[in-house]
């Protein structure tokens, strides 16, 4: 299911294409010394609030510690009619408002990001009001309404908002037409917390984010050199969405469109944690794997009709006690290798026809897989979902085939027509205790 003509990005199924040639990437310069730079013509930053930094926005009922953003004195009540159950039920609660934070360019898409635990009886809201570049501002936009489970509500984004210069596609605030001038300058996000009314329980809200970009329309991208990682393999666990075909259609089709959360499992187990028996009970016994049918239920966007919502799927990996995820954009595969080198598997989205990536067999989209390393002569070794069994995830891919699917914003399809590409969107996840890979000049993490 494509998310919408703007960004197409089915990044919950695999379809199979017909074959067409790969545009070669474009060129780039080679110093003396033999080693290829490149000059990134995308702007990509991620600024966010954690710890003592809840201290900077407004607080309306919450408070926010060291151990995160609680709902003390809730400020109301409210009621609620969830969309996708018709139940209507009332709840109380209080917010939190970041500082308009200037992004520093102008962007063209702002993807929100939370870090939160929400005990049974409770759940959040995150919505964003953008600053254009004009000094006008957005409506306060919807982009998640959230809860780890889906007993008290349904998760959910909202389909239907925009005004004349900006939308919301799923997770995505987009800039409608970026030629015509008019972009995001500056943001403020704001987070609601909601409880039972009867209860003294709590959402914890221990972070929140987000990632501001301007990526140009490109069908290609010059290779990067690389080389911190060549050599290296991280043991990730291996998990095939295709031997889930057919499982639960409920969760937006079925196994076989569970690129997304499959993906995410693969990396919350890498890092020892995964869903307990009690979580799991509820699959039939007789599926393999059944975290990973977990890990699609627990990232299905009701409205999405999908599992391949961004932040669901990093707000599901950081339920997980100790584990810390967003979703950013980075500059190119010399980036990964930092991740790689640094002991953090890197959750990246494609789309490609089978001819563009060597290997794959099949053309998609939209898709999820994970880098796990990279050879010893800079291919990339990614674990690939869309793999027959869980002994074939695991895949090398040629570098400069990978980046360009990973990095373009825009290809050609099967009938020679123009679809998208995520232009380097990923999944990071890690243990807090865990540092980030430290670049110079990075700002995207």
């Amino acid at each position: 299911m494509a998310r919408t003509s703007l960004r197409a990005i089915a990044v919950a199924g695999v379809t199979a294409l017909a074959l067409l040639g790969t545009t070669a990437p474009a060129a780039a310069g080679k110093p003396a010394d033999g080693v290829t730079t490149v000059t990134h013509d995308e702007q990509i930053t991620w600024q966010g609030w954690s710890g003592t930094g809840w201290s900077a926005g407004t607080a309306a009922g919450t408070t926010g510690t060291s151990t995160g953003l609680t709902l003390t004195t809730p400020v109301g009540t409210v009621q609620y009619r969830d969309p996708h159950t018709g139940v209507r039920r009332t709840w109380a609660y209080g917010t939190w408002t970041s500082p308009l934070t200037e992004v520093g360019f102008g962007a063209t898409e702002l993807v929100a990001s939370w870090n939160a635990d929400t005990p049974a009886g409770t759940w959040l809201q995150i919505e964003v009001q953008g600053s254009y570049t004009t000094g006008t501002r957005t409506p306060w936009y919807v982009l998640g309404r959230w809860a780890a489970g889906d007993g008290d509500i349904k998760r959910t984004s909202v389909d239907k908002q925009g005004d004349k210069t900006s939308s919301v596609w799923t997770d995505t605030l987009a800039i409608n037409n970026p030629a015509a001038g008019v972009l995001l300058r500056a943001y403020q996000l704001r987070a609601t917390l909601y409880r039972d009314p009867a209860s003294t329980g709590t959402p914890v809200l221990r972070s929140l984010g987000a990632m501001s970009s301007t990526v140009p329309d490109r069908y290609t991208v010059a290779p990067s050199a690389g080389h911190i990682a060549w050599g290296t393999e991280l043991a990730v666990p291996r998990y095939s969405q295709n031997i889930h075909a057919g499982q639960y259609p409920e969760y937006g089709g079925g196994g076989e469109a569970w690129c997304s959360p499959t993906s995410t499992e693969m990396v919350v187990e890498y890092w020892g944690r995964k869903p307990s028996a009690a979580d799991t009970s509820w699959v039939d016994p007789s599926y393999a794997d059944p975290t990973v049918d977990h890990a699609a239920r627990m990232a299905y966007d009701w409205q999405y009709d999908g599992t391949g919502n961004w932040p669901f799927n990093t707000a599901y990996a950081a339920s997980f006690p100790g584990l810390e995820a967003k979703v950013t954009r980075l500059h190119s595969l010399d980036e990964v290798e930092h991740f790689i080198a640094a002991g953090i598997p890197v959750v990246t989205s494609v789309s490609f026809l089978a001819s563009e990536l060597d290997g794959a067999g099949y053309g998609t989209a939209g898709h999820l897989m994970v880098v796990i390393g990279f050879t010893a002569t800079g291919d990339v070794i990614a674990n690939d979902p869309a793999s027959p069994s869980d002994t074939a995830v695991r895949h090398v891919y040629h570098r400069d085939q990978f980046e360009q699917i990973w990095q373009r914003t825009k290809r050609t399809t099967a009938n020679g027509g123009t679809g998208s590409g995520s232009g380097g969107v990923v999944y990071l996840i890690k243990p807090t205790t865990v540092a980030w890979p430290a670049v110079a000049g990075s700002t995207n993490w």
